[in-house]
């Protein structure tokens, strides 16, 4: 049965009288419309709408990872979610081809009449790198020097406040850090997968000592075998760790990354599915930026070639820059440097896995 007192008419409720009014080509004011223009302001639109939902769902999982505690079903909302910003990126990545159905002789129709507007004025895009962790230190160097610059006071001191906050990735980091298990008990995690990665790391070595056909084979695999206990020896040694924050190589906190790794390793026990879920979604949100970023500086160049952009950036080669750099969630993709094969991973102890699982048919 309705609830609603008064009727609901569509057109109203869509405000579709000031939608369908919000695109006006400013090439007309100088002359005859270019035709283009209208895909060019409805695409970017609608990207901008996309955003905004983008942000609604971001705000809703920031809130959740800020709670003192996030349970199962709070966990399982994240994880939904998230799944939902991942949908609206595919959407976003594809919409990059209907903007390419115009040439770059059609795009240079109106082009220079849009100077200095550029997309480094998507507020909204700003406050979504910047609540999902991307820093302005970590920027490419164009970034650091104009990422405001081109802003309105009020929008400068809108994002400005909003570097302030802790962000996704900062409660992300919290949140697998304060995992429980990590020690159980007389259970501890990194002493149980450390003597698991020597004893892969020493079988390989026996293998390669075997098996390798001459003196030069054998030292150049031997240098990769001691390249890894490198890597798994920075995981598990404090200082070590922070030496690889402190260059950028890893962004994530020790415990953090041994949480992921411990999460990840294990992840079809019932306490760790929805977390797994949940740390698969971040990687992969990153990586359909990274990918959307990409696309975007691919068209830019099919239309611009090398021309300067109209915010001032230099084009597709500022934007194939930042593709790369400009990732938040990466850890989680380096994380398959540290990962050991299903084979090599050692049981749990029955203590442990009672308490990371439970039964339908013991309730």
């Amino acid at each position: 049965m309705p609830k609603n007192i008064e009727p609901v008419y569509y057109s109203d409720y869509l405000k579709l009288d000031k939608l369908l009014d919000a695109q006006a080509p400013h090439s007309a004011r100088y002359g005859a419309e270019a035709h283009d223009e209208m895909l060019f302001i409805i695409v970017h639109q609608v990207y901008e709408l996309w955003f905004k939902q983008v942000l609604h769902e971001l705000r809703a999982i920031h809130g959740d990872f800020s709670a003192p505690k996030l349970d199962d079903k709070a966990l399982y909302l994240v994880a939904h979610r998230l799944r939902r910003v991942l949908t609206i990126q595919d959407l976003m990545n594809d919409q990059v081809g209907v903007i390419e159905t115009m040439t770059p002789q059609e795009f240079l129709e109106f082009r220079d009449y849009l100077v200095p507007a550029s997309g480094f004025q998507s507020v909204q895009f700003k406050e979504l790198e910047i609540r999902l962790g991307l820093t302005r230190a970590t920027r490419v160097a164009f970034d650091q020097q104009s990422f405001f610059n081109r802003l309105n006071d009020e929008d400068r001191a809108y994002l400005e406040e909003l570097e302030q906050q802790p962000t996704l990735f900062d409660r992300v980091d919290d949140w697998l850090a304060r995992m429980p298990f990590l020690e159980f008990k007389n259970f501890k995690f990194w002493e149980m997968y450390q003597n698991a990665v020597n004893k892969a790391l020493d079988h390989d070595e026996t293998i390669v000592r075997e098996t390798a056909a001459d003196a030069q084979q054998l030292a150049t695999e031997l240098e990769g075998i001691q390249a890894n206990r490198d890597n798994f020896a920075a995981l598990f040694d404090n200082d070590r760790y922070q030496s690889l924050q402190q260059e950028g190589r890893v962004k994530l906190s020790q415990r953090a990354m041994l949480s992921a790794l411990f999460i990840t390793q294990y992840r079809e026990e019932p306490a760790f599915n929805l977390a797994w879920q949940v740390i698969t979604s971040l990687a992969e949100m990153d990586e359909k930026l990274t990918i959307w970023r990409y696309k975007h500086a691919m068209m830019v160049q099919r239309m611009l070639g090398t021309k300067i952009g109209t915010g001032g950036s230099s084009g597709h080669d500022y934007l194939r820059k930042s593709t790369e750099q400009n990732r938040v969630f990466k850890d989680f993709f380096a994380m398959a440097t540290y990962l050991l094969p299903k084979s090599a991973l050692p049981e749990l102890p029955a203590d442990v896995r009672k308490a990371l699982g439970f039964s339908l048919e013991t309730l």
